[in-house]
């Protein structure tokens, strides 16, 4: 009796993913796109792009909702407990992934059980940039002086992408440049111009212009291919060390609860938005590689991240504390 009646329940379930399919995103309602940075970021502008376009193409209401602090972890609590409805978006970054090592047990959510994957958009190389007068002249020099003085590093704080890249080349390199983490990019971005900084791993769209204007000099990508914003620059790959390739990603997930009919449709649009022309161009003039992947796809990258800089972060002994 009870194997009948689940043989009979079952392509009722399957008509219920077909129906929320058609009716996913429910007429009328606004779906909202949590960014967990501040407005005016990588994040942030990457979210505004796929928002809009997603808008115009479901004829619905797309709100960025900007949730900024803790490294990304108080916006991503708010969607891990969001209603599963498909309504609620999150953005996130590389910097998600490396949070769950680093506020594992500390954490009031789950990010691997409470959210979901729909889709990887874009990725951009970090960028070692040092002074404009540093007598440090390519990656090569780089490593040498590393070993052999006491060089600085700064960052955007503890266990950001910036810091990561620091901690996986001092690894791989066997250095130890010494890291200054600093609240936000820009102002370690200046010190670096001025001088009371060695380097930064960067990110690519906070050092770009100041590469361009000669106040910095960039010595590596952190790419297996060249980038075209600075197109004489060498990649990691091309210098022998292409395990240093970082880039520093943004995705959108959903909440866990969210059914697989929406996820699917909603991985599938973004992934044709990121697609277009338009898009592309428009990411391409930030910084960002289009590297656009549904939910499946999403999601083994996203546990391949998350190991690897579980790696780096425990070799590293590294700590938000």
């Amino acid at each position: 009796m009870q194997r009948r009646t689940l043989l009979k329940t079952a392509p009722l379930l399957c008509l219920t993913g077909a129906a929320w399919a058609q009716e996913y995103p429910r007429a009328g309602a606004t779906i909202r796109y949590v960014v967990p940075f501040p407005p005016g970021g990588l994040t942030d502008v990457m979210a505004r792009l796929v928002g809009q376009q997603l808008g115009e193409r479901w004829k619905t209401n797309v709100v960025i909702d900007n949730k900024p602090g803790s490294g990304g972890q108080i916006g991503a609590a708010e969607v891990a407990k969001a209603p599963g409805d498909g309504q609620t978006l999150l953005a996130i970054t590389m910097t998600h992934a490396a949070n769950v090592t680093l506020f594992k047990g500390r954490a009031p959510f789950d990010f691997m059980k409470d959210l979901r994957p729909v889709a990887l958009l874009a990725g951009s190389p970090m960028l070692f940039v040092v002074p404009a007068a540093s007598p440090i002249k390519d990656y090569k020099d780089l490593v040498a002086r590393a070993r052999s003085s006491k060089l600085n590093a700064g960052s955007s704080g503890n266990g950001t992408p910036p810091h990561l890249t620091l901690a996986l080349f001092n690894d791989i390199n066997k250095t130890d440049i010494q890291h200054v983490p600093y609240k936000g990019g820009a102002p370690s971005m200046t010190d670096l111009i001025g001088g009371q900084l060695d380097i930064i791993f960067s990110n690519l769209p906070e050092s770009i212009a100041h590469v361009k204007s000669g106040r910095l000099r960039a010595l590596a990508i952190a790419s297996n291919t060249r980038h075209a914003l600075v197109p004489d620059v060498p990649t990691t790959a091309e210098l022998g060390v292409p395990q240093l390739a970082v880039e520093n990603w943004t995705a959108i997930m959903v909440p866990a609860g969210t059914p697989e009919a929406a996820v699917a449709k909603l991985g599938a649009e973004v992934v044709k938005i990121m697609g277009t022309p338009d898009v592309d161009e428009r990411a391409r003039t930030q910084g960002f590689r289009v590297d656009a992947r549904g939910p499946q796809a999403f999601g083994a990258f996203l546990n391949e991240e998350v190991e690897r800089w579980a790696r780096v972060i425990a070799a590293a002994k590294i700590s938000v504390e």
